[in-house]
């Protein structure tokens, strides 16, 4: 962070199946961000079909955890298509308003690993049985940007919100333009997928858009802060 000039970062856990994993790493988090007050804040995870889930997301939003996530359907064993089981902890988010992020992946392209099969289709399944639910779908949403010039598309992602995580493996760099204009500023976020990809690295191929100072704004840190409830002000200015 302090090379590549980041005042804070929301860090996640690994989508691990296993409740105690999930456990183990929501603690070391949590506690890294009560170390380091407004340079870290922490996501937590939990293994949705496994008991407990929704108590030890209670749990960590209660103690501080800023969201939960990055929960991904195929290392965690279910299916965005059958959004009951995720409702307990989708539940646990509403009543914090908080996010949940989500692994999706594209339908199309190469084959790499951890690509998966949470496409867009299965995630508008699951974005219409929770409409109120803020979520944050990673990697933008496996294309699903692409299909908001649909009007009915637009309207269930309406709380939905994007992440630029992986992009240089997945896009062009133009690509942080084309979704503001599909889908707005305001649901743009930065997300690297550190320390597969430094932060450095990204953030000079995102500055390199020339983008005007509001819209790095609104992309490095205001919409964060917003969908998150985080008070970045004067942290990452």
């Amino acid at each position: 962070m302090d090379e590549a000039g980041y005042g804070c970062s929301i860090v996640c856990g690994f989508p691990w199946e296993d409740p105690g994993l999930c456990r183990e790493h929501n603690d070391y988090l949590l506690d890294v961000a009560a170390r380091n007050p407004g340079r870290i804040a922490a996501a937590a995870t939990v293994s949705p079909t496994q008991p407990g889930a929704a108590q030890e997301a209670e749990r960590c939003l209660a103690a501080g955890a800023v969201g939960i996530g990055e929960l991904n359907a195929d290392a965690q064993g279910f299916d965005l298509m059958l959004p009951a089981t995720l409702a307990a902890v989708a539940e646990v988010c509403l009543g914090y308003n908080k996010p949940i992020l989500l692994h999706v992946s594209e339908p199309v392209g190469h084959l790499y690993p951890g690509k998966g099969t949470s496409t867009p289709d299965r995630l508008l399944r699951f974005l219409r049985e929770f409409p109120e639910l803020k979520v944050v779908a990673a990697h933008w949403g496996g294309g699903l940007p692409f299909y908001e010039l649909m009007p009915e598309v637009a309207e269930m992602t309406r709380h939905l919100v994007y992440d630029s995580a992986a992009s240089t493996y997945l896009y062009q760099p133009q690509v942080f333009r084309t979704v503001i204009e599909l889908a707005g500023l305001d649901r743009v976020l930065m997300g690297t997928d550190y320390p597969v990809l430094r932060q450095d690295r990204f953030l000079r191929r995102l500055l390199k858009l020339g983008l005007p100072d509001e819209v790095m704004d609104a992309i490095l840190w205001q919409n964060a802060s917003r969908e998150y409830g985080l008070n970045l002000e004067g942290v990452c200015e």
